[in-house]
C-alpha cells in the first residue's frame, strides 16, 4: 500500500531551534515519518524574505538540518533536504502567483503583522508572496498531510484554495492537502512572559529554551521561570499562565497527562516541580544537542546527505512540475 505524502519545514532563522519547534514540530515529525512518505525541508528561500548575511544563512541552514537529524528525522527514512536545492519550488511558486488574487495575499495575517511592525517600505514583495511559495512547497509533492503550527493554518487554507482553483481551471493536477495541528502542544510560551509565544525574537532570551544551549544554561532558565504566588501546581491557562506553560512542556516531553503531573506535585510547591521539569528537559535535550554538534563537525558529510535527499525530492517534484507545465501550456525543453 502506497503511503500518503506529508510535507513540512522550518526556516533556518536562528543558530538553534527552540523547545517550541521541538515539541510543536520535530517530535510530531519523528512520530509521523513511519506512517507517511515524509518530505521535510529547511526552507531557506523563505528565510531570504528578510535581509540575511550570506555566510550566516548557510551556517544556520546546516545547523537546522543537523538538529532535524539529531531529533530523529532520519534521512534514509524521510526525504530531508534544503528547499533551494530543488528549483521546482520557485518555478511552481511563480505559476501559482498568477492564480492568486492580490486581496487573497493581502489578507494573510503574518504579512499584515510584519508589514505593520516594520512598515510597508521595509517589507519585500517576497514577504508578501511568502504564502504562495509555501503553497508550492506543499503542492509539489502531491502532499496529503501538512503538520503545521496553528499560526500557519491560514496558509494551508490558501494552499487548498489554489489547488482547487488550478484543478478546476486546468484539470485534476494537485492533491488537496489537509492541515494537521497538534492542538495540545500547538503553542509553547515564553518562560519569562508566559502570555507571549516563545520566540527567538523575544526581547529577552531568558525565557527561550534552545536545543543547542549548554545544558546548564537550559537548567537555569527553567529554575528561573515565572510562576505565581499561589504555590499550587495546577493547570489554569488564564489564572496561572506560567505554571500552565510548564505543565504543557512537562506533559509533552514525557507523554504523561497534565492531571498525573498535578497529582505528583500536589502539596510540593514550585521548587520541586521546576526541578522535575529541569531533569526532564535536560534528559531530552542532552543527546539531541550532542548529536547535532557531532554532525556539524563534518559539514561535508552533512552536505552530501542533504544533496542525496535533494535529488530524491527533485525527482518527485519534477513529476508534478511537468504536469503543471503541460496543462498551463508552457513549452518545456525536449
Amino acid at each position: 500500500m502506497t503511503k500518503a505524502r506529508l510535507f513540512s519545514g522550518m526556516q533556518p532563522s536562528a543558530d538553534s531551534l527552540q523547545i517550541g519547534n521541538y515539541i510543536g514540530a520535530l517530535m510530531q515529525w519523528r512520530d509521523m515519518q513511519d506512517a507517511y512518505d515524509a518530505f521535510f525541508a529547511v526552507v531557506d528561500l523563505h528565510a531570504i524574505t528578510v535581509p540575511q548575511d550570506a555566510a550566516q544563512l548557510r551556517d544556520k541552514t546546516r545547523r537546522t538540518a543537523a538538529q532535524y537529524i539529531a531529533a530523529g528525522i532520519e534521512p534514509d527514512k524521510s526525504t530531508l533536504y534544503v528547499q533551494s536545492q530543488v528549483p521546482a519550488h520557485a518555478e511552481l511558486a511563480w505559476i501559482l502567483s498568477t492564480l492568486t488574487g492580490f486581496g487573497e495575499a493581502q489578507r494573510m495575517t503574518q504579512f499584515k503583522d510584519k508589514s505593520q511592525r516594520y512598515g510597508a517600505d521595509s517589507s519585500s514583495v517576497g514577504l508578501f508572496t511568502y504564502p504562495v511559495l509555501m503553497a508550492a512547497d506543499i503542492l509539489l509533492y502531491q502532499t496529503k498531510v501538512v503538520p503545521v503550527g496553528d499560526d500557519q493554518k491560514q496558509h494551508v487554507e490558501l494552499t487548498r484554495t489554489l489547488a482547487e482553483r488550478f484543478n478546476s481551471r486546468f484539470g485534476e493536477t494537485f492533491q488537496v492537502p489537509d492541515p494537521v495541528i497538534q492542538k495540545e502542544t500547538a503553542r509553547i510560551y515564553d518562560l519569562q512572559a508566559p502570555t507571549s509565544k516563545m520566540s527567538k525574537s523575544a526581547e529577552s532570551q531568558a525565557g527561550v529554551l534552545y536545543l543547542l544551549d549548554d545544558i546548564n544554561v537550559t537548567a537555569k532558565k527553567i529554575m528561573r521561570a515565572v510562576t505565581d504566588n499561589d504555590g499550587t501546581v495546577r493547570y489554569d491557562r488564564e489564572a496561572k499562565p506560567g505554571v500552565a506553560n510548564l505543565l504543557t512542556i512537562y506533559a509533552a516531553l514525557t507523554g504523561r497527562t497534565v492531571e498525573s503531573i498535578e497529582d505528583e506535585y500536589a502539596g510540593r510547591g514550585y521548587g520541586d516541580f521546576k526541578k522535575g521539569l529541569r531533569d526532564v528537559v535536560v534528559a531530552e535535550f542532552e543527546p539531541v544537542r550532542a548529536r547535532a554538534l557531532e554532525l556539524l563537525e563534518d559539514p561535508a558529510e552533512l552536505d552530501r546527505a542533504l544533496a542525496q535527499n535533494a535529488d530524491r525530492a527533485s525527482e518527485a517534484a519534477e513529476e508534478t512540475l511537468a504536469a503543471v507545465y503541460e496543462r498551463v501550456g508552457l513549452l518545456r525543453r525536449g
